[in-house]
C-alpha cells in the first residue's frame, strides 16, 4: 500500500497537474466508491484537520501563558525572583500569588469566550458532498481527506486541491489565488509540468469556489499543503485590521507613552533620593502594572463572546468576533432585495407569447428547461415547477450549459426520439442577443427586428408593474447530441415568464428602524431600473417617513451602465445620495462598497450568492444567511439563521451594546488607574517612605479589575445604542485626563488628611489603600454612564460585585492577614472621614461628568 499519510501525495519531479486520475487513484489508495468510512478515519488521524491552521490551534497551556506575555508583567516577574533570592520570601511570594490570580482570572474569561464561539461556529460549518463507500453523504470540510472524492456544484467552496475528474460547463473564481477577474474554465486532463498555476485547468484550488457547472474531482492535498495553504505560510496572510481592533492598538499606544514617561520618572528620582533601588524598581513597576489595564483583553473577549451568545439568541451568528464592533458602528446597509426586502418566495405569474396573450407553448418549453436543469437551485426554477407540470415522458436530456452571471441564461438540450430541440430562458436582454426570429401567437415566423419595438415597450410595461421579465427561445438541433456555447445563437424568440417576489409585510416599517437607529439602507440588485424603482417605491426606500408610496428621485439611483462610464471619483462623491442600484454587474457590486467606504462609511453588506463572494469580502462586515451559497457563507463575518432585516436590527444593537459596555471598561480603567498612579508617583517624590508597597499597589489593581470583569452583564442606556460609534481616541485621552485630575485631586487630600493625623507609614498605607480602592470601585457607577448615576440602573452583577469589593477591602486591615500585606487596623474615626472624602469624590465626579458632557462631544 502507498504511504496515504503524505497530503500532497506527489511525487516532486511529477506534480499532480501532469498525472492522470488512474495514477492518483493508486497513489492514494483509492476508487471511483470514495474512501471506506474507517480508513477516512484512520487517515484524518494520521493527516489531521483541514484546516489551514491547524498547527497554531490555542491550546489551554498556550493561552494560559499568553496571560502573561504582557512586557511589564514578564518584568515584573524577574523582579519578584530577585526579591526572591534577596531573601524578602514574603513579599516576593504575595506579588506572585497577585499576578497569578489575575492571569488566572483572564484566563478563565478567555476560554469561556472561545468555548462560546466554537459552539456557535459549528452551528453554520461548512459541508462538502463526498463519496465514502459508494454512497455521497455531506461532511464538514475539517474532515476532508487526500483520497476522497468531492461532488462539486455551482455556489460552492473548494475544500482542499483536487485533481478534476468529471466536469460539465465547470467554471471556477480562482480571483484569491490568480487574481483573475473572470472565473476559469476546467476541464479534466493531464497538462505539462510547467504549466503555470492559473492555466491548471485540470486542477480545482483550496479556497475558490464554483461559479458556475458541476463536477467530481480527487482530493490531492488538504490542509497547509494546499497552494492556498503555502500562499498563507509564506505570507502570513492576517485578516484586514477591524475599526475595532485599531481603537484597541491606538489606546494600547497611548497608555504606553504615559506608562513609560512615567516609570522612568519615577525610578530615576527615588534612586536620586536614595531610595532603595530594588524596592523603587519594584514600585516603579507596580506603578506601570497599576496604569495598565491588565484584563482588557479579556474584558474585551468576554464582552464579544457574551454579545455573540446574545445574538445567537437572536438568530444572529457571529463567525469573527472583532465584526461585533462594526456591526454596531455600521452606518450603510447594502442588499440585494430577494428575500430580505421581499417574500424570497418567487411567484411564477403567467407564461405569455410574443402577443401578450396565455400561451401553453410556453409554459411547457419553460418548465423542461427549469425540470432538467442541475446546475444550482435557484427560486426561478423553482417556481416554474411548482406553476404548472407537464408529461415529460419520452424527453431525454442530451446537454446543459449552465446559468452563469455573464451570459444570464440557462440553456438545456433535449431530444423526443430522434429529434433536438435547443431551450434557452435568461434575462430578456440577454435572449434577445440570440435571437434572429420570433414566433408570434398564430405560428407566423418574423424577424427580431421587426417586432423589436413592441417587445421593448411591453418589457417596459411588465417592469413598471413590478414583474421580472425573462425570454424563452428555442432553436431545433436536428439529431445533434452535442451543444456548445456557440449555439446559443439564431434562435427563435417564443415568449415571456412573468415573475413576482412582493415585499414582505411590515418591511417598510424594518427599514424605517434602521433609519432611526443611524443605519442607511442600500438597494443593489441586477434587476432593471424600472422593477427596482416599483419595489423601491413600495418600501419606501430613501425617504424621511415610512409613507410606502414615495417616489424614487432619478438622482437616488444609479444603473449598471451609468457606474461603468463612472470614475471612481465620480462615484465616491455619488454613492452617499444613492438608495437604490439597478442593473448592477457582479463585478460592479464590490466597486460600490469600496466606494462608500472611501466615502467615509461603515459599510455592510448583505449577501447570499456566488456573485456576492467579493462584496461580502470587500465591505467592513459581510452578512449571510444559512441558506446561502457557501462560497458566500464562507466569505461572511455575520450569519444570519432568518434572512430578515428584523433580525439584523437585534444584531446591530447587540454590537452597540457590546461595544458600549467594552468602552465602560476602558473609561473606568483610565480614569481611576491613571488617578491613583499619577497620585502614587507624586506622594513618592516627597515622602520620606513609598506610599504603597509594590505588592500594595498590585492588590490595588486586583481589587479594583475584579468587579469590572462583570462589566459584560451590565445594563446599557438607549442613547449609546441609538447611533453607530466608532472608537475615538482623542476623546479617551480627555476622559482620563479630566476624571485622573479629579480622582487625584482628592487623593492629595487622602494625603494630606493622612500627614496631618500623624500617622505611621503602615497606618498611612492601609489609609491611602482603602480609599483608592473604594472610590476606585464605586466611581464605576459615576463614569459608565454620561447620564445622572441615579437616574441609570447598573447590571444586578456590576452591583453586586462592587458593593462586595467595598466590604472586603473596608474588612481587610482587620482581617488576620493584614500583617502580611502590611496593613493594620485603622481608628474608627478616620475611616470615618476616608468615608467622607471618598462620599465628596464621587459628587465631584458627578459634577465634572455634566460639564464634561456638555463641552465635549461624545
Amino acid at each position: 500500500m502507498k504511504n496515504t499519510a503524505s497530503t500532497s501525495n506527489q511525487n516532486p519531479t511529477k506534480p499532480f497537474w501532469c498525472t492522470s486520475v488512474v495514477e492518483q487513484f493508486v497513489e492514494l489508495d483509492t476508487s471511483l466508491q470514495g474512501l471506506s468510512a474507517g480508513k477516512a478515519r484512520l487517515r484524518l488521524a494520521k493527516v489531521g484537520a483541514n484546516r489551514l491552521n491547524k498547527g497554531n490551534e490555542t491550546s489551554n497551556l498556550r493561552l494560559f501563558l499568553a496571560q502573561f506575555k504582557n512586557a511589564i508583567i514578564l518584568i515584573l516577574l524577574f523582579a519578584t525572583a530577585l526579591s526572591f533570592f534577596l531573601h524578602e520570601h514574603v513579599d516576593a511570594a504575595i506579588i506572585l500569588v497577585i499576578v497569578m490570580v489575575s492571569g488566572c482570572l483572564g484566563f478563565w474569561q478567555e476560554k469561556g469566550a472561545a468555548d462560546a464561539i466554537r459552539q456557535l461556529l459549528a452551528i453554520v460549518q461548512i459541508t462538502v458532498r463526498v463519496l465514502r463507500d459508494g454512497v455521497e453523504v455531506d461532511i464538514a470540510a475539517d474532515l476532508i481527506v487526500p483520497g476522497d472524492l468531492v461532488v462539486l456544484h455551482a455556489g460552492d467552496v473548494i475544500p482542499a486541491d483536487c485533481l478534476l475528474m468529471t466536469a460539465d460547463n465547470l467554471f471556477v473564481d480562482e480571483a484569491i489565488l490568480t487574481g483573475e477577474s473572470y472565473p476559469a474554465e476546467k476541464l479534466p486532463g493531464v497538462l505539462a509540468k510547467d504549466t503555470p498555476l492559473s492555466q491548471r485547468s485540470n486542477a480545482l484550488w483550496m479556497g475558490t469556489h464554483v461559479q458556475s457547472g458541476s463536477a467530481t474531482a480527487l482530493v490531492i492535498a488538504t490542509g497547509a499543503n494546499t497552494e492556498f495553504g503555502k500562499l498563507s505560510q509564506r505570507l502570513k496572510f492576517k485578516a484586514p485590521e477591524t475599526d475595532f481592533e485599531q481603537g484597541v492598538r491606538h489606546f494600547g499606544y497611548l497608555l504606553m507613552e504615559v506608562t513609560l514617561i512615567l516609570v522612568i520618572l519615577i525610578f530615576a528620582v527615588n534612586v536620586f533620593l536614595a531610595k532603595p533601588v530594588i524596592d523603587s524598581f519594584l514600585f516603579a513597576l507596580a506603578l506601570a502594572v497599576g496604569l495598565t489595564p491588565q484584563l482588557l483583553p479579556a474584558v474585551i473577549s468576554v464582552n464579544l463572546a457574551r454579545g455573540a451568545s446574545r445574538m445567537a439568541e437572536k438568530k444572529v451568528i457571529v463567525k469573527q468576533l472583532a465584526a461585533i464592533e462594526n456591526f454596531g458602528s455600521m452606518n450603510v446597509l447594502c442588499s440585494d432585495k430577494t428575500g430580505t426586502l421581499t417574500e424570497g418566495v418567487v411567484h411564477l405569474h403567467g407564461a405569455f407569447d410574443v402577443n401578450g396573450q396565455v400561451s401553453d407553448k410556453v409554459a411547457r418549453y419553460a418548465y423542461i428547461n427549469a425540470m432538467f436543469e442541475n446546475g444550482f437551485a435557484n427560486p426561478i426554477d423553482e417556481a416554474i415547477r411548482l406553476d404548472r407540470q407537464f408529461d415529460l415522458q419520452g424527453f431525454e436530456k442530451q446537454a446543459e450549459i449552465p446559468y452563469d452571471f455573464y451570459r444570464k441564461r440557462l440553456s438545456i438540450l433535449i431530444s423526443e426520439g430522434t429529434k433536438a430541440t435547443l431551450i434557452t430562458k435568461g434575462a430578456l436582454a440577454n435572449i434577445l442577443n440570440v435571437c434572429s426570429e420570433v414566433e408570434m401567437a398564430n405560428g407566423e415566423i418574423l424577424a427580431i427586428d421587426d417586432v423589436r419595438a413592441q417587445i421593448d415597450q411591453d418589457f417596459q410595461t411588465y417592469s413598471r408593474e413590478g414583474y421580472r421579465t425573462l425570454g424563452l427561445a428555442y432553436k431545433s438541433m436536428g439529431e445533434s447530441g452535442k451543444l456548445e456555447k456557440s449555439d446559443e445563437a439564431d434562435m427563435r424568440l417564443l415568449g415571456f415568464l412573468l415573475f413576482r417576489d412582493p415585499p414582505k409585510a411590515g418591511c417598510a416599517e424594518t427599514i424605517t428602524q434602521l433609519r432611526d437607529l443611524g443605519v442607511a439602507l442600500k438597494i443593489i440588485t441586477g434587476d432593471n431600473r424600472l422593477v427596482a424603482a416599483t419595489i423601491g417605491k413600495e418600501l419606501g426606500l430613501g425617504g424621511e417617513s415610512s409613507a410606502s408610496h414615495r417616489e424614487l428621485a432619478a438622482h437616488e439611483i444609479l444603473t449598471g451602465p451609468e457606474i461603468e462610464a463612472m470614475g471612481d471619483l465620480a462615484l465616491i462623491n455619488r454613492v452617499g445620495t444613492v438608495h437604490l442600484f439597478a442593473e448592477v454587474e457582479p463585478n460592479q457590486k464590490e466597486r460600490i462598497i469600496i466606494a462608500l467606504k472611501k466615502a467615509g462609511y461603515v459599510v455592510g453588506y448583505m449577501g447570499d450568492g456566488i456573485n456576492d463572494v467579493s462584496a461580502l469580502h470587500a465591505a467592513d462586515v459581510g452578512i449571510s444567511v444559512e441558506s446561502a451559497a457557501d462560497a458566500a457563507k464562507e466569505s461572511a463575518q455575520i450569519v444570519l439563521l432568518e434572512k430578515d432585516l428584523s433580525v439584523l436590527i437585534h444584531g446591530v444593537k447587540e454590537g452597540r451594546i457590546t461595544f458600549a459596555n467594552t468602552l465602560k471598561y476602558v473609561f473606568m480603567a483610565t480614569s481611576s488607574n491613571f488617578g491613583n498612579m499619577f497620585s502614587m508617583a507624586g506622594a513618592s517624590l516627597f515622602l520620606p517612605f513609598l506610599p504603597l508597597l509594590p505588592k500594595q499597589i498590585l492588590l490595588t489593581n486586583l481589587l479594583t479589575d475584579l468587579p469590572e470583569m462583570t462589566i459584560a452583564t451590565d445594563n446599557v442606556d438607549s442613547d449609546m445604542v441609538a447611533q453607530p460609534r466608532r472608537w475615538d481616541i482623542g476623546f479617551i485621552r480627555k476622559f482620563m485626563m479630566t476624571f485622573g485630575l479629579v480622582s487625584s485631586l482628592f487623593d492629595f487630600l487622602t494625603f494630606g488628611l493622612l500627614l496631618l493625623m500623624d500617622v505611621t507609614p503602615e497606618q498611612f498605607r492601609t489609609g491611602w489603600f482603602v480609599e483608592s480602592v473604594v472610590s476606585a470601585a464605586l466611581i464605576v457607577f459615576v463614569v459608565r454612564s454620561s447620564k445622572p448615576f441615579f437616574k441609570t440602573r447598573p447590571g444586578r452583577y456590576l452591583l453586586q460585585a462592587t458593593l462586595s469589593i467595598v466590604v472586603v477591602t473596608i474588612a481587610l486591615p482587620y482581617s488576620p492577614i493584614a500583617p502580611l500585606i502590611g496593613f493594620v487596623p485603622l481608628p474608627l474615626s478616620l475611616m470615618a472621614m476616608l468615608g467622607l472624602i471618598v462620599a465628596l469624590y464621587l459628587a465631584s465626579a458627578e459634577l465634572a461628568k455634566n460639564i464634561f458632557y456638555r463641552q465635549v462631544r461624545v
